[in-house]
């Protein structure tokens, strides 16, 4: 009795620990330290389960040896994956990592629906329903997230099937209406229960397929929720709260994210269910039709423009990402400000291939979190900036969000950067962005293309600004 009382005591204090670490991951200066206790909580749950859980016959964990070589091979993996990769694909990482939790719920599902199928002894009413959402849920983010992994990549493009709409709503009809039959006793036993596992697994691969262009932030959150609310039907099923409480907080946290994120792109979430959005990459609707032409500047000028301004604006994006060119923009940042320039950042909702993908970019090189300002906030004071300087992004900039009804990102909010009086564009070449699609505000007659590696070309302008 003891040790029962003192497990569901650990149980707790994990969960005080998962909410605590998630409130502190708001914020970059106190993300790390919220992992950490997480962390700490997570490995707690875990070793209280291995070494004070009983059964109902009082029985204590057994084949020990099988769970800590697979604990010390899992944790090995992931460290080895945490420690190499690079800034540019921790997305890819998050992808792969969610799709591993949604395969583990999916297979807590599996494993007790055979043991009710091995036994004879069928589990009740809402017991079975826990393992079909359990199963349902978890395949789709466990087959949706590698999709994403391999997008993310470069492995995999985009393909939008015929009548994709229909498809996607015809799966997720059959999963509903076949666990349905299964629930009343319509049907039973492993052929449909496989045929339910069947359809989850291509619901996740269509549903991912078509999407590109600047949604995948949003298929990363929505995903991300998935895994959460798989990970709480195991915790009904243990009666494992710590197990609850982690998969609420996930889910309902990837929740408000992906409404945040649809709303930052201007989508409906009945949208992204269906699959209807992305799939940008291949379009030229916004390309310039006005014959205009762009101005190139070197870094001379440019740290002249910057030099001399009284308030400075960056946009980061992917490219800042690609190039490693944090920490030199970090430096231009503190040279300006030595000079009497005010600096910001705008931080675009879905810039990056992540939800705070530009956030923990900056705050790996020390930018003070207070210089990051969300786009609703900076918006209005781009017609009082003297110069914006834009590193590698490049749909969340793009005018064609508001003036083009014909551009696949139209009715995306962006960054009112072409308000500025100036406009410095550092790209590695006029190459499209991640959408697929021209830029208007490469020809506004107020702009000003800065070609080259982010991270060179920020270092040269360093040394620009301290020769002036």
């Amino acid at each position: 009795m003891i040790l029962e009382h003192l497990l569901e005591f650990i149980y707790l204090i994990a969960s005080v620990t998962f909410m605590v670490g998630l409130k502190m991951l708001s914020k970059p200066d106190t993300a790390r330290r919220g992992n950490l206790i997480a962390a700490v909580g997570m490995t707690l749950a875990i070793f209280g389960t291995i070494f004070l859980y009983k059964d109902a016959d009082g029985n204590h964990l057994r084949n020990l040896i099988w769970i800590f070589s697979a604990l010390i091979i899992g944790t090995g993996i992931g460290i080895y994956m945490a420690k190499s990769v690079q800034m540019t694909a921790m997305p890819q990482m998050v992808s792969f990592f969610n799709g591993m939790g949604g395969a583990c719920a999916a297979l807590i599902s599996i494993i007790e629906f055979q043991h009710s199928q091995h036994t004879g002894i069928s589990p009740d009413t809402q017991t079975l329903l826990i393992i079909l959402a359990g199963l349902a849920i978890g395949t789709i983010s466990f087959s949706g997230s590698i999709v994403a992994y391999g997008k993310l990549e470069g492995k995999i493009g985009d393909y939008n099937l015929p009548l994709q709409q229909v498809i996607n709503l015809g799966l997720l009809a059959g999963i509903l209406v076949l666990s349905g039959m299964m629930l009343f006793g319509a049907v039973d036993g492993n052929t449909w229960f496989y045929i339910i596992l069947g359809l989850s697994v291509l619901y996740g691969l269509i549903f991912v397929f078509p999407i590109g262009g600047a949604d995948m932030p949003v298929v990363i959150s929505l995903l991300n929720s998935f895994t959460g609310v798989a990970a709480a039907c195991g915790g009904f099923l243990y009666d494992n709260y710590v197990m609850l409480i982690g998969g609420i907080l996930v889910g309902s946290a990837g929740t408000i994210l992906t409404v945040t994120m649809c709303n930052a792109m201007n989508r409906s979430l009945l949208n992204v269910l269906v699959g209807n959005f992305g799939g940008g990459s291949s379009s030229n609707s916004s390309s310039n039709s006005s014959g205009g032409t762009t101005k190139e500047m070197g870094p001379s000028d440019a740290a002249i423009l910057l030099k001399y301004a009284k308030k400075a604006v960056i946009v980061p994006g992917y490219g800042l990402a690609v190039a490693q060119a944090q920490h030199a923009c970090h430096e231009l940042e503190n040279i300006l400000e030595e000079g009497g320039v005010e600096v910001k950042y705008a931080i675009h909702p879905v810039a990056g291939r992540m939800p705070g993908h530009m956030n923990v970019l900056l705050a790996e090189s020390n930018v003070s979190y207070n210089k990051l300002v969300e786009m609703e906030e900076i918006n209005p004071e781009f017609s009082t900036t003297d110069v914006v300087l834009v590193v590698g992004a490049n749909d969340v900039v793009n005018p064609a969000a508001k003036n083009d009804p014909s551009s696949p990102i139209y009715g995306m909010p962006i960054l009112d950067v072409e308000n500025a009086a100036s406009i410095i564009i550092m790209k590695r070449s006029m190459k499209a962005g991640y959408a697929g699609i021209d830029n208007e505000l490469f020809y506004n007659p107020k702009t000003y293309m800065l070609f080259g590696d982010a991270k060179d070309t920020l270092t040269k302008l360093v040394s620009e600004v301290k020769s002036l």
